[in-house]
């Protein structure tokens, strides 16, 4: 990992840091919107199409039911049921917790304002399923959506050699009672579900994280469906100091470092020394690794950032606005105040991404690419939305009314005007 210094970087070499460009982004943009007018002008037969393509299969049906999905989950080992259920326990305690039913506010004598939440009735939940099969996704997707309420929950998971999905997905799906699970995945998965083929059904609004094309596809249909974020490629910045341990740092460095060859794996830490230890634990960790390849790759991909104290550290993770923040300091207290930007934070030397990522309860559906500026995780809040309604009684008609005819008059909206005017006159 190349190493970097936080004083001697300008504002350009920081920002330049910072950004997760792609030298094919125009190669990706090109191929994805090829592949989403395929879907729109050709419906399922696009589908099957790319299934032979990119999955190498040929589908006999674009969809597993819910009998057959009950059959595949028989399939799942003991140790993995259990670790399923107590991640499914858990989350849903922690999301159902978010469910909240708002006051209503008088804010004049006779006029009532407030808001209700109403489920986004057909959902769109995307499961990735290519170098690696995610269960703790559709676990993190399905159960919101569940909470909140939503009618309908269409569910894309790419097929699996044998034309399937695998028993971990079936299992999940079992535990949400989901009625079908679709095998079509990538970038038509997205354009399936943004504008409906004869199989799978248009939703309003698309969930799950992806590969580039996933993520691009995601971008290019949001003038026809709403989406959860435009996340991209997974992303961890730890910032340490000398109170963390380097084999720690290292494993949790890695552990994002799997994900993908585009993943980013940033250390930013206070310690020459202890830095230098960090990278000879990942020379020590990364060949033991079933895919240390992609770690590798990743790493590359990837770069220390020395600072001079923490604070200075929490200034460039703000910048950096991660998807998934590790504090590995004694003194991470202290520094929570100070994050603006991060998607999810894990504190302590003691708390690694992992536990977020399975069982801990947080929602690991989170914004990368530095959207964590402006963009939260997944929630129950996020499949749904909520309407305003407001009532006025006699006496608030008579006490807003003026000041709605002023503003009115004042904006040369004559009509808006006599809309208050004519009902304060009947009740003259």
């Amino acid at each position: 990992m190349k190493i970097y210094n936080f004083k001697d970087l300008t504002q350009q070499e920081l920002k330049e840091l910072c950004s997760r460009s792609i030298s094919d982004d125009n190669l990706v943009k090109s191929r994805t919107e090829e592949i989403i007018n395929n879907v729109k002008s050709n419906g399922d037969n696009a589908l099957f199409s790319y299934a032979q393509q990119f999955d190498n299969i040929e589908l006999s049906s674009l969809f597993i039911d819910k009998n057959e999905l009950a059959e595949i989950a028989k399939q799942i080992p003991s140790s993995v049921k259990n670790a399923i259920d107590t991640a499914y326990q858990n989350i849903h305690t922690f999301h159902a917790s978010q469910l909240r039913q708002e006051n209503k506010v008088e804010t004049m004598p006779g006029v009532i304002c407030w808001r209700e939440a109403r489920a986004i009735e057909r959902v769109g939940l995307y499961i990735p399923g290519g170098t690696a099969v995610l269960p703790s996704t559709f676990l993190m997707l399905g159960i919101p959506a569940k909470i909140a309420g939503c009618k309908e929950i269409v569910v894309c998971s790419p097929p699996q050699q044998n034309g399937k999905v695998n028993c971990y997905i079936a299992y999940v799906a079992t535990l949400l009672n989901i009625e079908k699970v679709y095998l079509v995945g990538g970038a038509q998965a997205v354009a399936a579900m943004a504008y409906g083929t004869e199989s799978i059904p248009q939703v309003y609004k698309i969930f799950g994280p992806g590969n580039r094309y996933v993520t691009e596809a995601k971008k290019q249909v949001q003038n026809s469906v709403a989406i959860d974020m435009p996340a991209g490629p997974s992303e961890v910045l730890v910032l340490a100091d000398e109170t963390a341990i380097p084999s720690y740092v290292a494993a949790d460095l890695l552990a994002q470092a799997e994900h993908g060859t585009d993943s980013q794996s940033i250390l930013t830490i206070t310690s020459n020394n202890t830095a230098n230890k960090v990278i000879a634990e990942l020379e020590k960790q990364l060949p033991a690794l079933p895919r240390k390849d992609i770690a590798a790759a990743a790493i590359a991909n990837s770069y220390v950032m020395l600072v001079e104290n923490l604070a200075q550290g929490m200034e460039f993770s703000n910048l950096y606005a991660p998807e998934h923040l590790i504090l590995a300091t004694e003194k991470y207290e202290e520094l929570i105040p100070a994050i603006s930007n991060a998607g999810s934070v894990f504190l302590g030397n003691l708390t690694p991404e992992s536990a977020g990522d399975y069982a801990s309860g947080t929602n690991h559906t989170l914004p990368t690419s530095a959207f964590a500026k402006a963009y939260s995780g997944v929630s129950v809040d996020t499949f749904m939305k909520k309407i305003t309604f407001q009532h006025l009684s006699v006496n608030g008609l008579k006490n807003i009314g003026g000041t709605v005819e002023v503003l009115a008059e004042a904006e040369g909206l004559q009509a808006h005007k006599n809309a208050v005017s004519i009902r304060l006159k009947s009740k003259e």
